[in-house]
């Protein structure tokens, strides 16, 4: 994949196996067209309640976001990733039901969502924490929202954005983890890293 900040690659949903499989953990791109809410509820009712979604995840991509939204104007005032290991449990089930092709998150997920990703041809990627009202700006458009019941943060939103992100790879279609890969390097450089601190105190120690 050509890597140029100047002319940054642009996603539209739907999205194929083929329009991200060069993508790896690490690469930045942009999404415009669906982007579809939800958290630990709607993951919830999904995978352990089976129940059927009101809206089509494949080929489409799934925010792990709790929005602001002023209804009565239909507008997104503010909508922030939220952590994405919270749905670590649910996620692998959840992409095999459904279909859905890019997660999009706060920090990175685990081994069983890896596993999946690979095994499905998904991915999941963070947008910068912080910049949820920067975020709002880039949705167009309120197009439906589903099982208001749960709350507004917490019901299905669905969102059309154009050039939503940055969105940086975590989990990559061969299964590559950023987040795990980094947390084992650091962990490799830990006592080398230490060894001087330590050595520096040991006589207040």
């Amino acid at each position: 994949m050509k890597k140029d900040l100047l002319c940054p690659r642009i996603l539209t949903t739907p999205i194929t196996i083929d329009d991200i499989r060069d993508l790896r953990a690490g690469d930045v791109f942009y999404l415009s067209g669906r982007v579809i809410t939800g958290r630990d509820d709607v993951h919830r009712r999904i995978v352990r309640e089976q129940m059927a979604s009101p809206v089509d995840f494949r080929g489409n991509a799934l925010f792990h976001a709790g929005p602001i939204v002023r209804e009565e104007q239909n507008t997104i005032i503010s909508v922030g990733p939220t952590t994405s290991m919270r749905m670590e449990d649910l996620t692998a089930e959840f992409i095999a039901r459904t279909g859905v092709r890019v997660i999009i998150g706060k920090g990175g997920m685990g081994p069983k969502t890896a596993a999946v990703c690979k095994e499905h041809g998904a991915i999941h990627c963070v947008f910068p924490g912080g910049c949820a009202v920067t975020a709002a700006t880039l949705v167009e458009k309120i197009e439906a929202v589903h099982w208001r019941e749960l709350g507004m943060p917490e019901c299905l939103w669905v969102l059309r954005v154009k050039e939503f992100g940055p969105l940086i790879v975590t989990i990559d279609t061969l299964g590559n983890n950023l987040y795990g890969e980094n947390k084992r390097l650091y962990a490799e450089r830990k006592e080398a890293a230490m060894a001087p601190i330590i050595e520096s105190v040991r006589d207040i120690m």
